[in-house]
């Protein structure tokens, strides 16, 4: 990880580049678990205004190098729900340091297990950091398009 990465809460603005980082990770990082048609369609009908109202929950963290977001979690009680960095990002610890962070905000407020929708490149990330497979299962984005396969994990 840069010695120039910092976290911190998102904020109103972050929207677009999280919606950007998503977008880049799933191109750069999935295509080789994914079916092409898969990618095409795994945004939905989502903008960085989806993103903007994400943000606006207050859960949201957005890690920074040089000034530019280069990843993001984003958690609710109970739940991990998304954990996105650019290819180039990925491999340096920062993911770690943004489940860790995840995780923290995913148990305010809940005793029960912490749950997380993995893409499958990313199955083996969450078993690393002490996540089990419950199943398998699709994610559709209720506008068509292809379903996406996942994993549901839950540490």
């Amino acid at each position: 990880m840069s010695e120039h990465t910092s976290l911190r809460p998102a904020r109103r603005g972050d929207g677009q580049a999280a919606f950007d980082v998503t977008q880049a990770s799933v191109c750069e990082l999935a295509k080789g678990h994914y079916s092409a048609e898969q990618i095409a369609g795994w945004m939905g009908r989502r903008t960085a205004d989806t993103y903007e109202e994400m943000i606006a929950k207050g859960l949201m963290v957005v890690a920074e190098q040089d000034g530019r977001i280069v990843g993001f979690v984003d958690s609710e009680p109970g739940e991990v729900t998304r954990l996105f960095l650019l290819a180039d990002a990925a491999g340096s610890g920062l993911g770690k340091r943004l489940l860790e962070i995840g995780i923290k905000n995913a148990r305010q407020g809940h005793d029960g297990p912490i749950k997380v929708e993995s893409t499958v490149n990313a199955e083996g990330f969450y078993r690393r950091h002490g996540f089990r497979k419950v199943e398998r299962g699709y994610f559709s984005h209720g506008s068509g398009g292809v379903p996406i396969e996942i994993v549901h994990m839950e540490l």
